[in-house]
C-alpha cells in the first residue's frame, strides 16, 4: 500500500488556501482537511481568544490524522498548527507552551504557500484587512525560511496554482 503524503497549504487570510485544497483533492480523487478555525468562529460566534489557540490547533491536527486514514495518495491540509502559532504571535505576541510543541510538528511531503495576489475578501469575523494579510504572508515565509522548511509559492489564478501544484506533486510519485 502506498503511504499517504500530507501536503500543507499555508498562507494568510483570503489567499485561497481552502479553494486550492478542495481543487487539489478533487483533481487527485482524495480528501482534504478544511481549516477548523472557520468552523470554530462560526460555531462560537466569535473570534478565538488566546486560550483557544492550542485547542484549535489540536483539533486541526486530530482532523488531519483522521482524514489521513481516508485519503488516497495525497492528503491536502488547509493550514497547520504553524499558522495558528503565527497568528498567536501576531495577536498576543507569544505562543503558549502546548501550541509551541504542536507547531514544531511539520511532517509534510510538500508545503505550498498561497500568494496574497488575489482580491482580499471580508469573511465575517475571521478576516481583518489587506494590510494584515500581507504582513502575515511575510511572517509565514520568514518562519518557513528560519526553520529550513522547503516550500513552493503558488501564484496567480486557481488554474495557474493548480498547474504549479500538480506539476510539483507529480514529481513526488
Amino acid at each position: 500500500m502506498t503511504p499517504v503524503l500530507r501536503v500543507a497549504i499555508l498562507g494568510a487570510e483570503s489567499s485561497g488556501k481552502s479553494t486550492l485544497a478542495a481543487a487539489l483533492a478533487a483533481h487527485f480523487g482524495t480528501v482534504w482537511v478544511p481549516e477548523y478555525l472557520r468552523e470554530f468562529v462560526d460555531t462560537a460566534g466569535r473570534v478565538p481568544r488566546e486560550d483557544d489557540q492550542y485547542q484549535i490547533a489540536l483539533t486541526q491536527t486530530a482532523r488531519e490524522d483522521a482524514a489521513a486514514r481516508q485519503a488516497t495518495r495525497f492528503l491536502f491540509c488547509d493550514t497547520t498548527p504553524l499558522m495558528t502559532a503565527i497568528y498567536s504571535r501576531w495577536y498576543w505576541n507569544r505562543v503558549d507552551a502546548q501550541l509551541s510543541v504542536l507547531e514544531q510538528r511539520h511532517d509534510y511531503a510538500l508545503t505550498f504557500v498561497t500568494a496574497p495576489d488575489g482580491p482580499w475578501e471580508a469573511d465575517g469575523l475571521q478576516r481583518e484587512s489587506e494590510a494584515v494579510r500581507q504582513t502575515i504572508h511575510e511572517q509565514v515565509v520568514q518562519m518557513l525560511d528560519e526553520r529550513g522548511i522547503g516550500y513552493s509559492l503558488v501564484i496567480g489564478t486557481l488554474e495557474d496554482r493548480m498547474t504549479q501544484a500538480v506539476r510539483l506533486l507529480a514529481s513526488l510519485r
